[in-house]
């Protein structure tokens, strides 16, 4: 009895330190770099609604380098992903098959995906329009302006790198970790929705408090799924609409959408 409990308290504390390497070489990283953000922005002489934060821009004035960049910025962004799977792939257990993120029921899961979209969509979008009225939110620039003819494949793979990144650590991998830690299922739901919320800080409060909301969603969706495939197709479009969008969004809204003048 007590080599089991032993061999059970090592197993428990190997899987926090497992847990907690995973999350400084990925999102636990950019957390603590977006509360650094948003400290420096609060103590900025600008209000924070006169700023911006820019994703996906220019690397190099060269387009050829331009391109390999973010090619591969794609290619070891997924780098962690492939960790985290491998680490929960045991004898007898698909990996894939555990955390749901497999073809087995593509219609359904895209199906479900859509209906997520709609569901975060709209509200995420009058969130991000009511903080930048307050001036709690940056303008954030989600593509560059001076597209090239890769522009628009590389934003769709960067929006799957993003959603795989996000729903594999912080869902599929964060909730079997916790749950084999004991942990409660509305304690994890919570406990992830912060952190997804908090690596979005750097955009100001209205971002953070979206992501928590979402979140929360997509932690109660898993948690009655059994699925990340659906919160990835969800992810993965919401950012395609984001990312490709914005020019057509600056156009019709640049109140709401441009970047002020430094």
């Amino acid at each position: 009895m007590a080599a089991c409990e032993d061999s059970c308290m090592e197993s428990a504390v190997r899987s926090r330190i497992e847990v907690g390497i995973v999350l400084a070489l990925s999102l636990g990283a950019s957390a603590v770099y977006s509360v650094v953000s948003i400290v420096g922005r609060l103590t900025d002489d600008r209000p924070l609604g006169d700023q911006s934060a820019a994703i996906n821009q220019s690397r190099s004035t060269r387009e050829w380098l331009d391109f390999t960049y973010q090619f591969l910025d794609v290619v070891f962004g997924l780098a962690v992903v492939a960790l985290a799977l491998y680490l929960l792939w045991r004898p007898g257990a698909d990996p894939f098959r555990r955390i749901g993120l497999d073809l087995t029921r593509p219609a359904r899961d895209v199906a479900s995906g859509l209906l997520l979209v709609a569901a975060i969509g709209v509200p995420g979008l009058a969130l991000y329009a009511a903080g930048r009225a307050l001036g709690v939110t940056v303008a954030v620039v989600p593509a560059p302006l001076d597209a090239s003819w890769w522009t628009i494949p590389i934003l769709v793979l960067a929006a799957l790198k993003a959603a795989l990144v996000e729903e594999v650590i912080v869902v599929g991998y964060l909730f079997t970790r916790l749950r084999e830690l004991g942990v409660g299922p509305w304690a994890t739901i919570v406990s992830s929705a912060l952190l997804r919320g908090t690596y979005h800080l750097y955009q100001g409060f209205g971002p953070f408090a979206g992501n928590v909301a979402m979140g929360i969603v997509f932690g109660w969706c898993y948690t009655r799924w059994g699925r990340t495939m659906p919160l990835v197709v969800a992810h993965w479009v919401l950012d395609m609409v984001s990312f490709i969008g914005y020019p057509l969004a600056l156009a019709w809204w640049p109140g709401l959408f441009a970047a002020p003048e430094a």
